[in-house]
């Protein structure tokens, strides 16, 4: 790669919207914004084993957006190569990040198990990318900073993270580089999110590097409450079980307020739900301990958690696959690709009886991404299932701004960027929101490609 004194490098996050890596080299420095893993597709899993383009240990500074694995989740693997610098984000992602990252470290450790017992390795033994060592080594180098407050990184370098709207703690990032200024915009939540606050405005930069997960697509006018109500009326009526595979961040409170909500209504049959998800109730107790980025009140949180039977064990949560009786199951993963949702479309999903209700962003490669394309046989644990099992796409509950949330976010700016780059996003969201910034605000917009390296001074 032709490197620049003052540089940009894509790393990861171009042409998909997993493994966010931005790599800044100035003054003989190295930043690193997100440290995200590769997910879905296997071609792009297979990155996740590659060597990292520069040394762990000639890097800085890591900073987060915020704590989801395709932004954060790649950092413990960095800390096993070497790295020895500081971890810079905020207090809600800090905090999040010591659930995720030891939740990622089992998964990974126990899928190394499995396939050393199973023998479908290809290497042997098989070693997972990281494990629970190289996490607490993670956590404790970890430092966080306040929303609003810019903090000094070296002479002539400033990092100041602001409100992103998406998920606890998330955050957009503005850095501050000799005369160059380049703003990061993370994931960027809606205005009408049900549990978070909106992102803040954008400031304006020289550099704007933004999300376009949902760049192509505008989010439906649709009440999501109402949309949910109407696909697990049916379902529940029949005494069928509804399995919902959710985010344990976010998207797991979320569905529990509008569950809550739709129950105290009468709206749907009052039936048991249960959270599979151990992880989902530590991240709704660290909810409570930032409200200032939430819209929901206390009284509220322990109301919807008083409907839920929170599940704990391996042996409640095998037991709830011999239960018959209608109900409704949350459980990670969101994109089905690990943990203990596997386990229940397993047991449910051969019935049509029954409902897998998908909600969230699926990664192309993803089981959840296969049942939404129409995929009726799954590849869970080294078998095919078939799905029989009713498939629901909800399509109000995204956490991701869409093209025209994106490009109103953009129109605030006081400064117009000299360029701005389009990531984290499939190609067609990413080409058509690069077009819809350069029709409507008439600002240079392109797509990056992957190891990518531009001029800070002169970007293009």
């Amino acid at each position: 790669m032709k490197r620049f004194i003052n540089s940009l490098s894509f790393l990861g996050g171009t042409e998909t919207v997993t493994g966010s890596r931005y790599l800044i080299e100035v003054d003989q420095q190295r930043y690193l914004v997100d440290c995200g893993l590769f997910q879905g597709y296997k071609n792009l899993r297979e990155r996740n084993r590659e060597d990292f383009p520069v040394p762990a240990d000639t890097i800085d500074f890591i900073l987060l957006t915020h704590a989801h694995l395709d932004h954060s989740g790649y950092v413990p693997a960095m800390i096993r190569q070497g790295f020895k610098g500081r971890i810079l984000t905020t207090p809600g992602t800090a905090e999040l990040l010591s659930i995720l990252w030891p939740d990622s470290a089992h998964l990974l450790e126990e899928d190394a198990e499995r396939a050393n017992r199973k023998g479908f390795t290809k290497h042997s033994p098989a070693k997972p990318l990281y494990d629970i060592s190289d996490v607490e080594r993670a956590l404790d180098k970890i430092k966080t900073i306040p929303f609003g407050k810019p903090v000094e990184l070296a002479p002539n370098v400033s990092a100041e993270f602001q409100h992103a709207g998406h998920i606890l703690g998330a955050a957009q990032l503005h850095l501050k580089v000799n005369q160059t200024s380049i703003h990061f915009s993370g994931d960027l939540g809606r205005a009408s999110d049900a549990v978070m606050n909106p992102p803040e405005s954008f400031p304006g930069s020289d550099i704007l590097v933004v999300e376009s997960t949902y760049g192509d697509r505008t989010h439906p006018q649709l009440n999501p409450e109402y949309e949910l109500a109407e696909a697990l009326k049916p379902v529940l009526q029949r005494g069928g079980t509804v399995v919902i595979p959710a985010f344990a961040v976010g998207r797991t409170q979320a569905l529990m307020l509008h569950l809550w909500r739709l129950i105290d209504q009468g709206r749907i049959p009052r039936v048991p739900i249960y959270v599979n998800s151990p992880m989902a109730l530590n991240a709704t107790q660290m909810y409570h301990r930032h409200k200032e980025e939430h819209k929901v009140g206390i009284e509220e949180f322990e109301s919807m958690y008083s409907l839920a039977s929170m599940v704990q064990t391996v042996e409640d949560s095998k037991a709830l696959n011999d239960n018959k009786q209608a109900k409704i199951i949350i459980s990670a993963s969101g994109m089905i690709t690990g943990g203990r949702v596997l386990h229940h479309i397993k047991a449910f999903g051969p019935d049509p009886k029954n409902a897998i209700v998908i909600t969230g962003y699926q990664a192309g490669g993803t089981r959840g991404s296969q049942l939404v394309e129409g995929l009726r046989t799954l590849r869970i644990f080294g078998k095919d299932v078939p799905i029989e099992a009713e498939v629901i796409h909800l399509q109000s509950m995204s956490a991701h701004a869409d093209g025209a949330e994106i490009t109103n976010w953009m129109r605030s700016a006081t400064k117009t960027p000299k360029m701005t780059y389009v990531t984290h996003g499939e190609p067609a969201a990413s080409d058509r929101l690069r077009f819809q910034i350069a029709d409507q605000l008439h600002w240079k917009a392109r797509a990056p490609f992957m190891n990518e390296v531009i001029d800070l001074d002169n970007p293009a």
